[in-house]
């Protein structure tokens, strides 16, 4: 199919009805759906019960808690399946093989660290505790928290303390799993939106006092008391300190690169994305300056959102600066970017509503072309979803209605008029499939309605917003984002909150010369003029696009100002 689809496209190509040129696609198509499979996720589940039981079936039998090697691997089989069990079902809707081998793979990058500091210095005959000290106890719970999450990281602290108990010695067991349980759960703590770098840092600092702390309390370290002991309590000291503290520079260094493996995003990498100095924000001020003003305000609506609910703020911002750059394309077909002229009055609604609709193709082209995050293109892509360009849909069919009635009066013919398929009026989608997406979707529709508001009181955003909302949420455009009634109702609130400080009135203030004036009378004995009151009356405003200026028929439906002087 692919090849005749070639030949059609170089035959219309030929022929001058077509340029010859494709759409990008999306990369890693295949990758994608590898990503989403449910057999690659079993498969992954096997082999780290697999992998992780013949790490524990080198343990000599003498340092095993269960007495032998076989029951030492039943039990970790048996545990292993819980777990696995357990993870999946915290994850069902959500899950991806990228984010299940990271998971486990850091587990089991973790365990082997285990293995490996246990046979160093364990069996050189050497102080014991040594090898104790040197485990890094909270590795794999902060990569996993850094990247995925607090819960991701609870779960790792979890498993990597009950699966390494079958790997160290039985002499320090209760002291591996209290330490290592405790100095998990204190860096996912610590690593709650981590937005810098030094963030990791700290959080290996305080992984390494609650070890120095729990190492004391266990008698690993012996507080001093000759200058010998002093010297050996620094040692230890310096080693769990310093074991954490390398291990989170470690975690720091490799994030780019497990970022790019697994197909994450941290808000560190989102906050650099941010730069509002990136060549297509640029390239937006410059050429749709009303677009990237609508941009920031969407981001600002859909940031305070996401922080209600639980969602990615820092995603939901650098998405939403990006969502319109298809606009690039043919900005002054945008009514936030037209002057004098509009370029709708010269088309018709058909050809305008597929101008509208192409701008998300184009800017699905555009971040495919500058390489920008997945994420940032699946949400330029689903940020309309299915929805209808109702403007022009219905000026289709009040065309249609008027040529209906000169067919009637036989100025014209049946065939002459065009149909009106309400396919062609809507976007292809798909819908938002995170909540991340459909929160910016929902900023998108409320900031274009309230530019509608003519006296923005508090009543009258309230009803504008749970309007649209409601409508969204009646037409299915969130039914795959994950978000619940309870999260909406959040999500409209903070929308009216915010959309009450942007549009907030100010105080009119009398001119200076008037003031002075008034003073001067008063000087004069006589009484100080009345100053003007303007009033504006107002008539409800009509959809605002395409721009009235040029078109007779709005112009009457266009909202008046009259100002009255008393």
């Amino acid at each position: 199919m692919g090849f005749i689809d070639a030949i059609k496209r170089w035959r219309l190509a030929q022929k001058g009805m077509s340029s010859g040129k494709k759409r990008r696609t999306q990369e890693r198509a295949v990758a994608g759906s590898i990503d989403r499979s449910l057999g690659v996720r079993i498969l992954l589940y096997v082999i780290f019960i697999v992998t992780s039981a013949a790490l524990v079936y080198q343990v000599p039998s003498e340092r095993l808690i269960v007495g032998s090697t076989r029951s030492a691997v039943f039990v970790h089989i048996i545990m292993s399946l819980g777990l696995v069990t357990l993870f999946d079902m915290q994850h069902l809707h959500r899950v991806r093989n990228g984010r299940v081998s990271l998971v486990f793979g850091s587990i089991l990058f973790h365990l082997c660290l285990i293995e490996f500091v246990s046979f160093m210095a364990f069996s050189n005959g050497k102080d014991p505790n040594y090898g104790v000290l040197l485990i890094p106890f909270a590795f794999a719970p902060l990569v996993n928290s850094v990247l995925l999450g607090r819960l991701s990281g609870m779960f790792t602290t979890y498993v990597v303390t009950l699966l390494g108990a079958l790997i160290v010695p039985q002499a320090y067991l209760l002291q591996y799993m209290v330490i290592s349980l405790i100095s998990g759960i204190t860096v996912v703590l610590m690593t709650k939106n981590v937005r810098r770098r030094g963030a990791l840092l700290r959080a290996g600092f305080y992984a390494g006092v609650v070890v120095l702390i729990l190492a004391v309390v266990f008698g690993m370290i012996q507080m001093p008391e000759t200058t010998q002991l002093w010297r050996t309590f620094g040692i230890k000291a310096a080693i769990a300190l310093g074991v954490s503290i390398l291990m989170a520079m470690a975690v720091s260094g490799i994030l780019p690169a497990l970022e790019s493996m697994f197909g994450v995003t941290t808000d560190i990498s989102w906050l650099e994305m941010s730069d509002l100095n990136h060549k297509l924000l640029r390239q937006m001020q410059l050429e749709a300056p009303g677009t990237f003003h609508h941009s920031l305000i969407v981001a600002s609506l859909a940031e305070a959102a996401a922080e209600q609910v639980g969602a990615n703020a820092t995603m939901c911002r650098v998405c939403s600066y990006f969502h319109d750059i298809g606009k690039l394309k043919k900005p002054t077909y945008f009514i936030e970017n037209q002057g004098d002229e509009n370029p709708h009055d010269n088309l018709t609604p058909t050809m305008s509503a597929l101008v509208i609709i192409a701008h998300v193709k184009d800017g699905v082209d555009m971040a495919m072309k500058h390489k920008l995050n997945p994420a940032i293109v699946d949400v330029i892509r689903e940020h309309h979803g299915d929805s209808l360009v109702y403007y022009f849909y219905h000026k289709a069919k009040e065309l249609r209605k008027d040529g209906e009635e000169k067919v009637e009066k036989g100025l014209e013919k049946i065939e002459d008029i065009p149909e009106v398929e309400e396919e062609n009026f809507r976007y292809p989608g798909p819908r938002p499939r995170t909540p991340e997406s459909g929160i910016i979707s929902l900023a998108d529709c409320v900031e274009s309605a309230s530019r509608t508001l003519g006296k923005p009181t508090p009543a009258r955003i309230q009803s504008l917003v749970d309007d649209i909302v409601m409508k969204r949420v009646n037409e299915g455009m969130l039914d795959d984002t994950g978000l619940t009634l309870r999260d909406i109702k959040k999500i409209r609130e903070s929308f009216a909150k915010t959309l009450r400080s942007m549009l907030h009135s100010r105080i009119d203030y009398p001119k200076e010369e008037d003031a002075a004036a008034d003073e001067e009378m008063r000087k004069a004995g006589r009484p100080a003029a009345k100053q003007k009151k303007v009033e504006a009356v107002e008539i409800d405003l009509d959809e605002p696009q395409p721009n009235p200026k040029r078109n007779p028929a709005l112009e009457r439906k266009k909202t008046k100002r009259v100002a009255k002087a008393s």
